[in-house]
């Protein structure tokens, strides 16, 4: 089983630069199963189940963002990936964040997907009383109406089993675990509202129209306070759109990432990019 040292659960597939994908909070690393394939077109795509998920350790909480950071640069040593593209996606994208602030010298560039930051006081009040009902009745608490909050109401009938599966691996969750990590979901955003100004990396901020939890707006501020950034809205779609429809974050992701990071495995350097 392809494990680092200290237990983290990973993938890798495809040749080339080597890009890091990170999940959300109640997922594994097969939730980048639609992107990985085309990706691995382009790039070395590595995948990993983070702290307290999937096939990971799961220590008890409370999870800081340093832990996760930690994680990835156990893996990313047991990997020999000495510079390397990151995206995440939610609150793998909070980790992301942190993780481009904490090891700058080794993120080449940043992408981060329908990711939340700086939340009202009314937005972190709704999601607070989602991690009370966590807490209390562990993944079952919330799963069914989280699905029906990330996906179209047009593909959640004509595509159950795309519901069922994420439903499935939200549900296999250690109950401690996930809540510790959705405690970080709910309160890291403030955490990270100000400091991604020091965000020196090309970054990509993706959203999806109706994803109103990790809103077009939240992606939009983000690349207004990091200096190399843009942001892309990917319409019609909520919050598991790249799961739903792959095909516009896959293009979004090769089309960015193949601009600022190097193909050549020879000098292992970033690219030069001008946003």
């Amino acid at each position: 089983m392809p494990v680092t040292p200290a237990g983290t659960f990973h993938a890798t597939t495809g040749q080339g630069f080597p890009l890091v994908l990170m999940h959300g909070v109640g997922m594994t690393h097969e939730m980048w199963n639609r992107q990985a394939g085309d990706l691995a077109s382009h790039f070395r795509v590595v995948t990993y189940d983070l702290l307290g998920h999937g096939r990971s350790p799961k220590p008890p909480g409370p999870y800081a963002f340093s832990d996760f950071v930690n994680q990835l640069r156990e893996l990313a040593d047991h990997l020999e990936l000495d510079l390397f593209g990151l995206a995440g996606f939610s609150f793998g994208g909070m980790v992301a964040r942190a993780a481009a602030l904490a090891m700058p010298e080794r993120i080449a560039a940043l992408a981060v997907l329908n990711s939340p930051h700086g939340r009202t006081d009314a937005e972190r009040a709704d999601i607070r009383k989602r991690l009370e009902q966590v807490r209390a009745g562990g993944p079952a608490a919330t799963v069914d109406v989280a699905l029906q909050r990330w996906f179209t109401t047009e593909h959640a009938e004509s595509h159950p089993e795309d519901l069922a599966l994420v439903r499935q691996w939200v549900m296999a969750n250690d109950r401690q675990g996930y809540a510790a990590a959705y405690e970080r979901l709910v309160e890291g955003d403030a955490e990270l509202a100000d400091p991604i100004r020091n965000i020196a990396c090309p970054s990509l901020f993706m959203s999806c129209e109706h994803d109103y939890g990790n809103s077009p707006a939240m992606a939009e501020r983000m690349a207004g306070l990091v200096r190399n950034a843009r942001a892309v809205i990917v319409p019609g779609l909520r919050h598991m759109g790249l799961f739903e429809d792959p095909a516009p974050f896959n293009a979004a992701l090769i089309d960015f990432f193949g601009a600022t990071l190097t193909h050549s495995s020879g000098d292992g350097q970033a690219a030069s990019h001008h946003g």
